[in-house]
């Protein structure tokens, strides 16, 4: 699984969904259970302190006695009530409540208020609750006795019950979280098998698999792009087929022109040739048009020849017949046989030995110092050199270079860089014919710029060629 593929992405977006979902409807429930336990507490409490301080009504004489504090604190104190009676500088009951009366509580108290205050008591939570005592004078009237009354009581019951809440919500929290993550993955499930066969399929059919399809399930935005991709695939097959069919027909044409040309055109040969020994002594327009008679036949015969050799590369009838030659050799007698000895600058070491087939080999060489010769400028230099398995030769002439926009295309069939040349005595074969049989010996022939300028044709070949 990728660290941020769509599964996790899935996973991560279902679980945050969730735990941010539980976390707000946990804490909410959280917060207002604990708000109404708590307050239950207190409302309770000071319910049971003020329905005690009315039980003991009328209290008798001001200023109070101690059995009067007695009394009160001995009616406010229960089985889970602490009680504190305060009067002036006199005092009954449980005097450790003290430590629990804050400044502020008794203020709110002496001002009238039942008040309460939610205190720690040695690590334990406790409720402290007062209330004034008030008087009734004889003609109706209540005034503040001064007799102040507080009730404590513990909280660990409540605290209890929060922590349970709290509990169950961190449980809850966990179950949803768990069943988020199933849901995700079946989720993951559904929506990934889908997309993993798309994405094969797709992988399938850049590989050439043109019956390359995937089922369509449901009526769903996935089943719909299921279709598309099938939809596509289909008229793709298509179109592939029949522009196969078209190349193959065309193919098939040119070959077969090609192999019928032949027959005339030897016998244009054997005319030209007798014809050229007569060019010499023909006088003005008619030598000139015997003289070009014989350079278009030439041209043409090599046009056909080429386009009989593509259309082997074509039908897959190219072979090699391979040889443990010496390289240097090979090269040297191709520049020997076309009478290039001289306008080329070799470095060709002897002793570099490869299985290679030498015709093939020279129709390399042949192609890349006559391209150097006819559009470079000399000196031509020629570079054999070897290095592990391989062995390489390089092409260089002082030209003006490829232009960058030529590079791509400079071993594409019948192209010509400059337009000017569209009728020059190549025919734009020549560069493609040596890049396959390089193609075909297992290496590679690839085309750059020197930094001196001038192009630079490069051929790595194998030193064993795998033949099937």
């Amino acid at each position: 699984m990728k660290l941020w593929g769509l599964r996790t992405r899935l996973l991560t977006a279902f679980s945050l969904l969730v735990v941010i979902t539980a976390a707000t409807v946990a804490g909410f429930g959280y917060v207002q259970s604990r708000t109404v336990i708590l307050q239950q507490a207190q409302d309770a409490t000071a319910r049971v302190l003020v329905d005690k301080a009315t039980a003991l009504y009328p209290l008798g004489p001001l200023p109070p006695g101690d059995g009067t504090l007695s009394r009160i604190s001995g009616e406010l104190s229960a089985r889970d009530l602490s009680s504190l009676v305060l009067y002036a500088d006199k005092s009954s009951g449980n005097e450790q409540m003290r430590a629990l009366i804050s400044p502020e509580l008794r203020a709110r108290v002496q001002g009238g208020n039942v008040a309460w205050q939610r205190v720690d008591a040695a690590g334990k939570p406790m409720l402290v609750v007062g209330t004034r005592f008030t008087v009734l004078l004889p003609g109706g009237q209540e005034r503040a006795s001064g007799i102040e009354a507080y009730i404590a009581r513990s909280m660990v019951p409540e605290e209890q019950s929060i922590d349970e809440l709290a509990t169950r919500a961190w449980l809850i929290g966990g179950v949803a979280l768990v069943f988020a993550i199933g849901l995700a993955l079946l989720a993951a499930r559904g929506v990934l098998r889908p997309v993993r066969e798309l994405g094969d399929a797709a992988q399938r059919l850049g590989a050439g698999d043109l019956r390359a399809r995937i089922s369509v399930r449901g009526s769903d935005e996935l089943a719909g792009v299921a279709r598309t991709f099938n939809e596509t695939a289909e008229s793709l097959e298509r179109h592939v087929g029949e522009l196969r069919r078209m190349e193959a027909d065309a193919r098939r044409f040119v070959a077969d022109v090609s192999h019928e040309l032949r027959t005339p055109l030897a016998a244009m040969t054997a005319v030209a040739d007798v014809l050229e020994q007569e060019a010499s002594r023909l006088p003005g327009d008619a030598g000139r048009a015997a003289r070009m008679s014989i350079d278009e036949t030439h041209n043409l015969t090599r046009l056909v020849n080429d386009l009989i050799e593509v259309s082997r590369f074509d039908a897959g009838a190219a072979a090699l017949a391979p040889e443990e030659v010496d390289v240097a050799e090979v090269v040297a007698a191709s520049l020997r046989i076309r009478g290039w000895a001289g306008e080329v600058e070799g470095d060709l070491p002897a002793g570099i030995f490869a299985g290679l087939d030498p015709r093939r080999m020279d129709v390399i060489v042949a192609n890349l110092i006559g391209n150097a010769l006819r559009h470079g400028e000399k000196p031509v230099s020629l570079r054999l050199s070897e290095a592990g398995e391989w062995i390489t030769l390089e092409v260089t002439d002082r030209g003006p270079g490829l232009a960058p926009e030529v590079l791509p295309h400079v071993f594409d069939r019948f192209y010509k860089a400059d337009s000017a040349r569209a009728r020059s005595g190549g025919s734009g074969l020549g560069l493609a014919i040596a890049w396959e049989n390089a193609r075909l010996h297992g290496g590679t022939l690839s085309a750059a710029n020197s930094v001196d300028g001038g192009a630079v044709f490069t051929l790595r070949l194998p030193r064993r060629v795998v033949t099937e």
